[in-house]
């Protein structure tokens, strides 16, 4: 067996994917990942996630990362791109009565579901606790022609586990990379952990392994001087949305206020300090 060989950047810079942007789903969001103008050199929105990219989104319960999965698989099914989707989480038809709901509110048609393929590893334990039989089952997908790769949770993949989660993780990465994937991987937040910050169940690990994260939280406003920070009523849930890094293009580094709109779809608001 031959051994790797060193290769130099501009060798391999024929084989770099080019920097484009995919849609997100997500109003908002889409304008917070940037690249540079080539001949101003100033930043220029991207247009979404960099195709490709594995981006980790994780959260406490209730910061919106299912909605942000569903909207961001919707999204790409409406441009005519298949989606795999992973359900650790919810059963796969709790999944598609979520899925109808959102693309409703969206103004989709319901056919837009057909590019959806699920794989219903909240059913079927084997899905979970075998990688290979899962990404047997995933590549049957790719028959299709499927471009996205949509896990919700990750942390279902290494529950009871979580001193297995950099090599579960990384194996996940290197399908979606071999396949030239562009995925959004769920994982939860511990309770016990602060909730800005890019650490989830599993420890740095997710983040460290994949392209670029996005930290949901959310504030239970029940002191006066947080109801005047937020400019909000006592008793209200503030959500807020953060990208804590990205490999693959520049992105926006402030806090931003998050919503949930009451017809159940994300939104992304003013950075805080502008609201």
């Amino acid at each position: 067996m031959d051994r790797p060989r060193l290769q130099s950047a501009l060798e391999l810079s024929a084989k770099a994917p080019p920097l484009e942007g995919v849609p997100t789903g997500v109003k908002g969001l889409d304008e917070l990942f940037f690249t540079l103008d080539p001949k101003t050199l100033k930043p220029k929105p991207l247009g979404g996630f960099p195709r490709g990219a594995a981006v980790h989104v994780t959260g406490v319960s209730d910061t919106g990362k299912s909605l942000l999965a569903e909207q961001f698989a919707l999204k790409q099914a409406e441009r005519g791109e298949g989606v795999l989707f992973v359900t650790t989480e919810a059963p796969a038809p709790l999944l598609v009565q979520g899925l109808k709901l959102r693309a409703r509110a969206m103004g989709l048609k319901e056919k837009v579901l057909e590019r959806i393929l699920i794989a219903d590893a909240a059913t079927h334990a084997v899905l979970r606790e075998d990688l290979p039989t899962l990404f047997a089952t995933l590549e049957e997908g790719l028959q299709s022609g499927a471009r996205h790769l949509v896990v919700d949770s990750l942390t279902g993949l290494y529950e009871a586990k979580e001193i297995a989660a950099r090599q579960v993780v990384r194996q996940v990465y290197a399908f979606s990379k071999r396949f030239g994937l562009t995925a959004l991987m769920v994982s939860q937040k511990r309770s016990g952990h602060e909730e800005l910050s890019a650490e989830a169940a599993g420890g740095y690990a997710v983040s460290h392994i994949l392209d670029a994260t996005l930290v949901l939280a959310k504030v239970l406003v029940m002191s006066p001087a947080l109801a005047k920070l937020y400019r909000v009523g006592l008793g209200e849930v503030v959500r807020l949305l953060r990208i804590d890094g990205c490999r693959l293009s520049g992105h926006d580094t402030r806090t931003h206020l998050l919503y949930i709109r009451p017809e159940g779809l994300l939104e992304v608001g003013p950075p805080l300090g502008e609201h």
